[in-house]
C-alpha cells in the first residue's frame, strides 16, 4: 500500500479508519495459493488475525480453510461460506458449548491441548452420539527468536501437551471410544522470519509422527501451525511474504507417510500488509526529550504497540514535499502511557496533517476495543 496510491478524497472521512488494499490482498492470496499448490499443502486462515467480512469472503473464495479459536469465529466462518470439512478448532480453553458446536457442525478437526480436554471431549461426544476427530497439539519445547508474548512452543508456555505426557495421552486415547486421533499439531510462535526455524519444526513433526505410528496410530494429517512473519520495518519492500521459501522449508523437512497431508494455519502473513490505520494529528506538543504528535488514533484501534512494544511504521500522507526529518514520539489520546506508537522520524508535521500507520491488517481491527467508550473505527476499501 504505497502512500502515493491513497486517493485524496478518502481524507475527507472521519478519522481514524482502517484502510484496506483489495488489490494487494488478492495478489497475496494468489501468491499463497500458487506456492501451497506447488508444495501440496492445505492452508487454514487464522481468523484471529482479522475477521473483517470482506477479508473473510476473499479468503473463502480463494479456497482457503479456516482456523478458529472460539464459537464466534466458527459461526462467522460458516456464515461466510467456509465448509465445515475445512475448519479447524484450536485453543487451550474451549468451553463445553464450543466443543459441542464443533461436533454438531462436523468440522475437520479439534486440536486438543490438554489431557483434561481429551477427557471432557470424549464425554461430550458420547452424550452427543458423535465421534470427535482430533489432533494432539504437542508443545515441542522449541525456542524461537520472537517476542516472549508471541512464543507458543516453549516448555514454559501454556500451549499444547508436553512430550513427557504423551504416554498418558496414548493410554487415554486407547480407552476413549468417542475420540478418533487423525493428526498432530505444532505451533511454535508468531512473526518468524528465519526459514531454518520451520525446518527444525519439520524435523520435530517427523519424530512425533514416527512415535505415534509406533504406538499404533496411522495419522492422516500433520499440522505445522503458522507463524510466518512480515516486514514491519519496510512494508513496501516485501509486501507479499516469502510463501515459496516457507512451504519449501516445511516440505523439504517434513517426511509424510503414505496417505498423509500437511496443513498450516497462517494469519498475519495473509492480511497484515493489506491494511493500515489512517489518523489525523490533533496536536503537536513540545516535550523534554521528544516532540509529541498526538493523534486521534489510539491503542484501542491498534493494540500491538501498547501490548508488547511492537513496531509499526508511521508515514505522513499530506504535504509530501521533501523536507528534513524530525523525531517525534507518536502517541494517542488515551490516558495511558502505553498509548504510544513509538519514536519515529517524519517530515515536519502540524495539526491537521494525516498519517498512516502501516501493517495494521493483522491484529488491528480484530483486537479493537471500546476502551474509554471510543467508537470502533470504520473500515474503508480501495
Amino acid at each position: 500500500m504505497m502512500v502515493e496510491r491513497i486517493p485524496t478524497a478518502l481524507l475527507n472521512r472521519r478519522t481514524p479508519f482502517y484502510l484496506y488494499d483489495s488489490t494487494l490482498l488478492q495478489q497475496t492470496l494468489s501468491s499463497l495459493n500458487n506456492a501451497a499448490t506447488n508444495y501440496e499443502c492445505d492452508v487454514h486462515y487464522a481468523l484471529k488475525a482479522n475477521t473483517n467480512r470482506q477479508i473473510l469472503q476473499a479468503i473463502q473464495e480463494a479456497g482457503i480453510g479456516a482456523d478458529c479459536v472460539s464459537i464466534g469465529e466458527m459461526r462467522e466462518a460458516l456464515k461466510q461460506g467456509f465448509q465445515p470439512e475445512k475448519i479447524v478448532l484450536a485453543g487451550i480453553g474451549k468451553r463445553d458449548d464450543e466443543l459441542l458446536f464443533a461436533l454438531d457442525a462436523g468440522i475437520f478437526c479439534i486440536n486438543c491441548e490438554s489431557i483434561a480436554e481429551l477427557q471432557v471431549l470424549n464425554d461430550l461426544a458420547l452424550q452427543a452420539g458423535k465421534k470427535a476427530q482430533i489432533a494432539i497439539r504437542v508443545n515441542p519445547g522449541i525456542e524461537v527468536d520472537t517476542h516472549a508474548y508471541i512464543t507458543t512452543g516453549s516448555e514454559y508456555n501454556k500451549f499444547g501437551i508436553g512430550v513427557r505426557d504423551l504416554n498418558e495421552v496414548v493410554s487415554i486415547l486407547k480407552t476413549s471410544s468417542n475420540l478418533e486421533l487423525t493428526g498432530i499439531h505444532i505451533h511454535i510462535g508468531s512473526q518468524i522470519t528465519d526459514m531454518e526455524t520451520f525446518s527444525a519444526l519439520g524435523a520435530k513433526l517427523n519424530e512425533l509422527n514416527a512415535w505415534f505410528y509406533d504406538q499404533g496410530f496411522a495419522l492422516t494429517h500433520l499440522n505445522a501451525g503458522g507463524g510466518l512473519g512480515i516486514n514491519y520495518q519496510q512494508p513496501d519492500v516485501d509486501p507479499i511474504p516469502d510463501f515459496e521459501g516457507y512451504f519449501n522449508a516445511l516440505k523439504t523437512a517434513v517426511k509424510l507417510r503414505a496417505g498423509q497431508s500437511l496443513h498450516v494455519e497462517l494469519g498475519r502473513a495473509l492480511v497484515a500488509q493489506c491494511g493500515s490505520l489512517v489518523s489525523r494529528v490533533l496536536y503537536v506538543k513540545p516535550g523534554i526529550e521528544n516532540t509529541f504528535l498526538i493523534l486521534d488514533a489510539s491503542m484501542n484501534d491498534l493494540m500491538r504497540p501498547a501490548l508488547y512494544s511492537a513496531f509499526h511504521k508511521v508515514e505522513k500522507i499530506t504535504d509530501l514535499a521533501p523536507e528534513s526529518l524530525r523525531s517525534y514520539e507518536i502517541v494517542g489520546p488515551i490516558c495511558e502511557s502505553s498509548d504510544s506508537f513509538g519514536v519515529q522520524q517524519l517530515p515536519e508535521t502540524h495539526r491537521g496533517d494525516f498519517v498512516i500507520i502501516r501493517s495494521a491488517g493483522a491484529y488491528g481491527e480484530s483486537m479493537a476495543s471500546r476502551y474509554n467508550l471510543r467508537e470502533i473505527a470504520d473500515s474503508v476499501w480501495m
